[in-house]
């Protein structure tokens, strides 16, 4: 394929998923010209090394010897690190945060904000830590660097230093808890694995002004709301146990005939 065109990347991806179809996510995990090829177990990784190294000379799609590696314990895949542990974060990317010298511009707070929102749903009640933050880059603010933003400058590094994320299992139930705040919501995925329960991912978000004003019930079921629609791709079609702290909520499995916002 021709270096250059647009279209080329989309083409190329195209073109492997097509090839790969019915290896993707079991087998292998394809991302533009990178083939990651996975197994639970020793035998497990070989079958799958054939099963994509047949594909691909059946299709006359030929590798480049110096740039494979086998056998791998751990491989590095867009800013991660995939492990049998779980998943973590790039310590080159860690390297950037913990070295990022207190911003003195807006724009080098936003670039700050750039490289750990990518990393989000590593850290429990993000939003939160960041808001102090957050404030300082709207329009009508005057960049007054406070203790309050040094706090949380220092505890979003701190963050993303060193989690770990288990990868979700298949056949296991998920869990689910979520709560609010004046300022934000945040929610927890999670599974039952061995005798602990283990976090496969975090969300969190800012609630706008008229979200705000919702009373404390409202919050709680936007949360949900908001949580489900999140981890859609890990929920949809899987039996979840959700978790909130807000008592409240359980009248609505009674409530017959809900209205307005509580309905929708």
């Amino acid at each position: 394929m021709s270096f250059g065109l647009c279209n080329a990347p989309a083409t190329f991806e195209r073109l492997i998923e097509t090839e790969l179809l019915g290896l993707s996510s079991e087998a292998c995990l394809v991302y533009l010209d990178d083939i990651i090829i996975v197994g639970r177990t020793f035998e497990e990784h070989l079958n799958n090394f054939r099963e994509v190294f047949q594909r691909l000379k059946k299709n006359k799609l030929y590798l480049s010897p110096k740039k494979c590696r086998f056998f791998q314990k751990e491989v590095a895949c867009l800013g991660h690190v995939i492990s049998a542990e779980g998943v973590k974060t790039d310590p080159e990317k860690n390297k950037a945060v913990v070295d990022w010298p207190r911003s003195d511009t807006v724009n080098d707070l936003r670039s700050f904000f750039g490289l750990c929102t990518y990393y989000r749903h590593f850290v429990k009640s993000f939003t939160t830590i960041v808001r102090p933050l957050h404030k300082l880059t709207e329009a009508k603010s005057n960049f007054s660097w406070t203790d309050e933003c040094e706090k949380s400058f220092n505890s979003l590094k701190q963050a993303l230093t060193s989690p770990i994320l288990t990868c979700s299992r298949i056949g296991k139930d998920f869990i689910l808890d979520t709560d609010t705040s004046n300022e934000g919501i945040g929610a927890v995925l999670s599974q039952n694995i061995g005798n602990e329960e283990r976090v496969i991912a975090y969300f969190s978000k800012s609630l706008g002004k008229p979200e705000r004003n919702y009373c404390v019930t409202r919050k709680e079921l936007l949360a949900i709301v908001k949580s489900i629609e999140h981890f859609h791709h890990y929920l949809y079609g899987q039996k979840f146990l959700l978790r909130t702290d807000h008592a409240s909520l359980r009248w609505l499995l009674n409530f017959k005939k809900p209205e307005g916002q509580i309905a929708r």
